[in-house]
C-alpha cells in the first residue's frame, strides 16, 4: 500500500459540512513516511488527477488501492491545527516543545548562576 490511512468522504465527514478526504495516519518506514512530503491532517483534493470531491470513504479507498506504483497526489496542507482524532502518531511526539527545549537553557542558566557564586566567595 500507500502507507498512510484517510479518514472522510460523503458519508463518512470527518469535519462537519466537509466532504473531502483527509490523511489521519501514516505508516512509520511506509511509502507515505519515506517519500517525507505527506503530513498527517493533510487534505487530498486528488489522486493521479482524478478528484476526490463529493466520494463515499469506500469509493475514495478503492482510489487509493488501484492507484499502482506511480501516484501523484495533490494536496493541501493544514495550516492551522483543528480538534478531532488526526494525529496518531504512535511514536511518543506530542508535536509540542521538546522537553530538552525547556530544560537545556535552564540548566545551563543554573550552572552559570553556581559559577558565578562560587568565583565570588572565591574572591571575598
Amino acid at each position: 500500500g500507500l502507507g498512510f490511512n484517510i479518514v472522510g468522504g460523503t458519508d463518512q465527514q470527518y469535519i462537519a459540512n466537509d466532504n473531502s478526504i483527509y490523511v489521519s495516519w501514516i505508516k512509520k518506514d511506509g511509502a507515505a513516511y519515506l517519500d517525507g512530503r505527506l503530513q498527517e491532517g493533510d487534505k487530498i483534493l486528488a489522486i493521479n488527477g482524478k478528484d476526490l470531491k463529493d466520494l463515499r470513504h469506500k469509493d475514495a479507498v478503492e482510489l487509493f488501492r488501484n492507484a499502482g506504483y506511480q501516484v501523484s497526489l495533490k494536496i493541501q496542507r493544514r495550516l492551522q491545527p483543528q480538534n478531532g482524532p488526526v494525529s496518531h502518531r504512535g511514536d511518543g511526539d506530542s508535536g509540542g516543545l521538546p522537553l530538552a527545549a525547556i530544560l537545556v537553557p535552564g540548566l545551563a542558566l543554573a550552572v552559570t548562576a553556581a559559577w558565578i557564586l562560587l568565583r565570588y566567595r572565591q574572591r571575598m
